[in-house]
């Protein structure tokens, strides 16, 4: 077994799976967050001292412990981690669940279920704003929970075999969970979540600007890229806006604008260009990261040929 045999067989019980109902280790791993962030002062040396003290120890030790194995057994271990890593399959439930509810004219189970995938404050969102939450958090929770994770897993195990396949994807989604938990602009999280918020943006940065390109390619490219190229520094992430703008113009809608988040009303940018989402629009948009999906697979078997 090597590299895109690894992939693809991640991909494949992600999909026959998905998430596993119990015993995840994520699970696990966000209640030792959970004390070490009721336990340390709100400090920005603390935030990272937790910060390294959740994520080094699992990557190296994990790394580690695949690198003994033999290079098959190896591979098919880090193939069984890139399942526990991405998210693709539970981003599409979590998201349909949204489409559901809202064919179904039940806006307390609309608004339950854009609040499992968004931030911000979902008691009194209308449909309109549930329909743009659930896109932007799709389209960003792309790079997150899909292709960021087949960038680090692919690019590592490209350079040292499965050991650092699994030592990347496992710091990556420690990273990113983190950040979910830690990197909030909230008092509480100010100076605490420092590290966990920058660690994230580095972390994303290349696989963000390649499935920004990767909308553009399965897309409408024209309008994909001139969003990018003209909205993306308004946002405030800098890599959720070059995903957001590429994915709305690839689909031709008009998403963003003010929401309320912890309790405050942010008024953010409108990005995008066309008409505003309408339900139909979540399966449209569940289809073009499909596309994308499709297309890095492809890359990855050519480039893992390409290496050897």
């Amino acid at each position: 077994m090597g590299l895109s045999v690894a992939v693809m067989a991640g991909i494949a019980l992600d999909a026959l799976l998905g998430e596993p109902r119990a015993w995840h280790p994520l699970v696990g791993f966000g209640r030792l967050a959970d004390v070490l962030d009721r336990r340390m002062p709100r400090r920005r040396w603390a935030g990272a001292v937790a910060w390294l003290a959740l994520v080094v120890p699992l990557a190296v030790l994990a790394g580690a412990l695949v690198w003994a194995l033999p290079l098959v057994a190896g591979w098919a271990v880090s193939a069984f981690v890139l399942w526990l890593c991405i998210a693709w399959h539970s981003l599409k439930a979590h998201t349909r669940a949204v489409a559901t509810a809202l064919e179904g004219g039940d806006m307390v189970d609309a608004r339950a279920a854009v609040g499992r995938l968004v931030s911000r404050d979902t008691q009194t969102m209308d449909g309109a704003a549930i329909r743009r939450a659930g896109l932007e958090s799709l389209l960003e929770n792309t790079d997150d929970g899909v292709h960021a994770t087949l960038f680090w897993f692919v690019v590592a195990g490209l350079i040292g075999g499965p050991g650092a396949a699994v030592a990347a994807v496992l710091a990556h989604r420690a990273i990113n969970t983190l950040d979910a938990m830690w990197g909030y602009r909230i008092p509480r999280y100010e100076r605490f979540g420092w590290a966990a918020a920058r660690a994230d943006d580095l972390a994303n940065w290349p696989s963000a600007r390649l499935t920004a390109v990767s909308f553009a390619l399965v897309g409408d490219g024209c309008s994909a890229l001139r969003c990018w190229r003209c909205q993306a520094a308004a946002l405030p992430s800098p890599n959720a806006g070059p995903v957001m703008c590429a994915g709305a113009g690839a689909l031709r809608l008009q998403l963003g604008g003010g929401a309320y988040y912890h309790g405050v009303y942010e008024q953010r940018p409108v990005f995008g260009c066309g008409a505003p989402p309408r339900i139909g629009d979540i399966e449209r948009t569940i289809a073009l990261v499909g596309r994308t999906l499709w297309l890095w697979l492809f890359l990855i078997v050519v480039v893992d040929w390409a290496w050897r």
